[in-house]
């Protein structure tokens, strides 16, 4: 009894420790940015009051460097990038994200970003609440305020590290997310339709792949599989992995799903079916099928419609539109990309039989 209500007490104490750790390390940081805020201000209303250039900042950066020796952050390129975050934001107020910008309807909200008297930066800012090498990463990326926006909402939404920050904008997230044809309004109830939509892309990028051209279905599948760290990333929060192959016994006969996915926060299944070539109506039908197999053989009367989605090497969106209009379950349609083997790589590997034949004769 005396052992277990120690055990308790120490857990307590860790909790404990644990959350005020994290709120002095977000407090930290919040005095950091308002820190590199005011220099960058100041940076700024210096220049062009006495007409100083560029060179006044690497000068800075070396009396800054001599007068507080063991202390770091303020190199030039830190100081540049602190001018340039007070330049960024300097005139914005208030800004109301749109629909079309952001959809989720978790993270829209009344951004507060600067005092417009004084261009102070408050407490409560969305800029306070992401690290500053995050910051780094989004201004060498956006050039827009809306850009901006967009990746600072997602960051703190999703919680992502900066390395994770850094593949988001490499592959240019703002302009895939929420981009693939579907007929979610006609299908599923709001709000699930706009959180359905806002979750797939146009197109996916599994640039964490590096595959021949004429590589089969079977091989990409497995492959992503593989590598289900950095797809699941691709696919977005909330996908959690079921199985490849899935079966399902449907009458007498087994079908087999490409990829099986549970979305947590949709509360539903999520098939994924991929095709190689250009999308064809009859995938659709089949996906329409896959569909009414798992909502009757797997989903409960406490989860949503399943959903699917079709990837496919390419499309013509005119054929997708008609296609989506008369089906009746919930789908969307979008293109995939990943990094092709060099042509000379591909001609110079061996193959399959080659690879046989030496192996016969060890």
């Amino acid at each position: 009894m005396m052992e277990k209500a120690y055990t308790d007490w120490i857990e307590y104490l860790k909790q404990k420790i644990k959350s005020a750790q994290l709120k002095a390390s977000i407090a930290v940081n919040e005095e950091l940015l308002r820190l590199y805020w005011d220099i960058g201000k100041s940076i700024v209303e210096k220049q062009e009051a006495f007409a100083w250039g560029s060179k006044i900042v690497e000068q800075m950066a070396k009396d800054l460097k001599r007068e507080l020796p063991d202390t770091h952050g303020f190199s030039r390129t830190n100081l540049f990038a602190m001018r340039k975050f007070y330049s960024f934001y300097k005139h914005q107020d208030m800004v109301q994200p749109t629909n079309e910008q952001i959809k989720n309807t978790d993270i829209r909200e009344n951004i507060q970003l600067v005092h417009q008297a004084g261009g102070q930066l408050p407490a409560d800012s969305i800029l306070c609440k992401i690290p500053w090498r995050h910051h780094v990463a989004i201004m060498s990326k956006c050039s827009t305020l809306t850009e901006a926006i967009f990746y600072i909402q997602h960051t703190i939404h999703n919680n992502w590290s900066r390395n994770v920050l850094e593949i988001q904008l490499e592959s240019n997230l703002i302009e895939r997310q929420g981009k693939a044809q579907n007929n979610f309004e006609l299908t599923l109830p709001k709000p699930q339709s706009n959180l359905a939509q806002e979750t797939l892309k146009d197109p996916y990028k599994f640039d964490f792949l590096t595959l021949e051209t004429n590589v089969q279905e079977l091989d990409l599948e497995r492959n992503l599989t593989e590598n289900i760290t950095q797809f699941l990333l691709e696919l977005g929060k909330g996908f959690a992995f079921v199985g490849r192959q899935y079966p399902l016994q449907v009458g007498n006969k087994e079908r087999r799903l490409d990829l099986l996915f549970y979305h947590i926060k949709m509360h539903c299944y999520v098939v994924i079916d991929i095709k190689m070539g250009e999308f064809e109506p009859e995938h659709a039908g089949k996906m329409n099928y896959y569909l009414s197999a798992i909502d009757n053989l797997l989903k409960t009367e406490k989860e949503n419609p399943s959903i699917g989605i079709i990837l496919c090497k390419s499309k013509d969106s005119l054929d997708v539109e008609y296609t989506l209009q008369d089906m009746n379950k919930p789908m969307g349609i979008s293109e995939f990309t990943f990094s092709e083997l060099p042509k000379t790589i591909r001609q110079n590997m061996p193959t399959v039989e080659e690879l046989e034949n030496e192996l016969s004769r060890l």
